[in-house]
């Protein structure tokens, strides 16, 4: 294993690359930031809008939200900027208080409304079905919080998507897919987390067409056709989880009191009650890290702590495993514990895991005396 120098973040991780002085990919894209045009962007996003509005039949624009601090910071930032949004969320079939509260309060900011909940039984298949396929029960979520936003926007002709940070510019990218302001289906396909799969690969015996229906996603052909643009607000402004925090809690955006659900914000996550622990936690199998890393390696590359200190939390936080949620995802998807953590196992990474006297160990792991266990 081997770890970028000024982060902690490893090579395992998708689409991450280390340069000649051991510095990855994402911290070089967090230091471009600096060099761009601010004010020129923002700009732009001026123009964005004027020809959302000019195409527009009522509503301006598609939000994709959650209740999150971060689609908080959209509305707030859409409406500031004259938009007559429609937000739209998918809903988890396992919502928290805290999550329908924060909803509440986004809606209450002044915007219509959708909350598109897919049929429970038909995602309960689809959650254990992807799980046992990919390792991962969070395929369908990814693919349902793409596809809805955008099935809606082409059906009723909103000239515009707004979406939040650009995955491949914050956490690693090419230069090319890093710089970019669209969301489109080459996007989709290597950054939705759907494991470059469509709708259409997941009809089955168990899974009908009819039954998957709020999982495709609309064509380039579809999109262009209709009109509609989808860009990610990132591009325009500087994209900072602590500085959408404040403007978040300015409008009354709740964060949790125990502590982080996952990872080290207890802002973040914090809508659903298993199904984005899991997978984020499922990191560990696959590529040797969790949620925890890519949060602290924001933090460094916001000047916000030092790679001495982030290496210290990892080290004090120790095992990740979430139990009180696997129990509720098994007891959601009728899978036994035992087969839940039989399933994990197929998807260890041989790679970089090894078996030593009995217990599974990472070689040259960033910690050097970790308790494995």
């Amino acid at each position: 294993m081997r770890y970028c120098t000024r982060c902690v973040i490893p090579e395992t991780r998708p689409h991450i690359t280390f340069d000649h002085e051991g510095v990855c990919n994402a911290c070089r894209s967090h230091e471009m930031k600096k060099n761009i045009d601010w004010i020129s962007r923002k700009e732009a996003f001026k123009d964005v809008v004027h020809t959302a509005q000019r195409h527009s039949t009522g509503y301006d624009c598609v939000i994709p939200v959650s209740g999150g601090k971060d689609s908080t910071w959209q509305v707030v930032t859409c409406l500031e900027h004259g938009l007559n949004p429609l937000a739209v969320t998918w809903k988890t079939p396992v919502r928290t208080p805290i999550g329908q509260r924060n909803l509440d309060n986004l809606v209450r900011l002044g915007v219509d409304h959708i909350d598109y909940q897919v049929n429970p039984r038909v995602e309960k298949k689809f959650l254990r079905i992807a799980f046992e396929r990919f390792g991962t029960p969070a395929l369908p979520m990814h693919m349902a919080l793409f596809s809805i936003p955008l099935r809606i926007a082409v059906r009723f002709r909103i000239p515009l998507v707004v979406w939040g940070e650009n995955s491949a510019f914050e956490y690693g990218g090419t230069d090319e897919e890093r710089t970019g302001f669209k969301l489109d289906g080459a996007w989709l396909k290597k950054y939705g987390v759907t494991h470059g799969t469509t709708a259409s690969d997941w009809i089955s015996d168990e899974l009908t067409e009819r039954e998957l229906t709020p999982y495709f996603i609309p064509t380039a052909e579809e999109l262009e056709a209709s009109g509609v643009l989808a860009v990610f607000l990132g591009y325009y402004f500087r994209w900072d989880p602590d500085a959408s925090l404040r403007v978040a809690q300015a409008h009354g955006f709740e964060v949790r009191t125990e502590g982080p659900k996952t990872g080290y914000y207890d802002y973040a996550d914090i809508d659903d009650e298993f199904i984005i622990s899991i997978h984020h936690w499922l990191k560990w199998y696959k590529f040797g890290f969790t949620r925890l890393y890519d949060n602290l390696s924001l933090e460094i590359r916001n000047n916000r702590m030092s790679r001495h200190k982030a290496i210290d939390i990892i080290k004090q936080r120790g095992d990740e495993t979430p139990h009180e949620d696997i129990e509720k995802f098994c007891a959601f998807t009728g899978m036994t514990v035992q087969r839940f953590f039989e399933t994990a196992e197929r998807f260890r990474n041989r790679n970089i895991w090894s078996r030593e006297n009995g217990c599974w160990k990472i070689k040259n792991f960033l910690i050097s005396d970790w308790k494995w266990s």
